[in-house]
Formats: C-alpha cells, sequence, structure tokens
C-alpha cells in the first residue's frame, strides 16, 4: 500500500469518526461567555458540566443544555454561575470538530 493510500485511509477513518462522535453528542451550539451566561439565567437551577483546560494558558470550560439543545462556551477567567446552578466538574470536555 503506498503512502498516499495510508494517508486518504487515515483521513477517511479520521472523517467518519469524527461523524460518529458528532451523533454521538447530537448538536452542540458554541457561544460567547455572555450568552452562556444568559442562557443560565433563564434556566430554574441549571446542571453546568465545567473543566479546565488549555495547553499554553489556562481556559475555562463550560456545557449545558436548554430546550434541548447543548450550548459550550470557553473563557479565559472563571464564569460567575447562578446560585442554584448544580456545577459537575470534569476531567475534561470534547467537542468533536
Amino acid at each position: 500500500m503506498s503512502n498516499a493510500a495510508i494517508t486518504g485511509a487515515a483521513a477517511a477513518h479520521h472523517a467518519a469518526a469524527l461523524a460518529n462522535a458528532i451523533k454521538a453528542s447530537g448538536a452542540i451550539v458554541q457561544i460567547e461567555p455572555e450568552g452562556f451566561a444568559a442562557i443560565l439565567n433563564k434556566s430554574r437551577d441549571p446542571l453546568v458540566v465545567y473543566a479546565e483546560g488549555g495547553v499554553f494558558s489556562v481556559n475555562y470550560q463550560y456545557l449545558t443544555s436548554y430546550k434541548g439543545l447543548t450550548f459550550f462556551t470557553k473563557s479565559r477567567t472563571p464564569l460567575r454561575l447562578p446560585s442554584g446552578a448544580e456545577i459537575v466538574p470534569a476531567k475534561k470536555i470534547w467537542i468533536p470538530g
């Protein structure tokens, strides 16, 4: 098998894995931290998944669900979460794509 065929097969495998990850997770809407905070303020006792990430500098990642959609944001500073929020710490949040 040539290097081009191997590279093509690897790219096809990666594309299929990404498509399967998107199907498994459903639609994820990435928004700015201000929009995320607005959604949390509309929710009663929201559930928020939280993780810290980053390679060269730390970032704060948040995930929540609202009206059947999943929303994700990333911020350089921690967000102020509503007092009624249930916070689930995660080791990592991975968003396909």
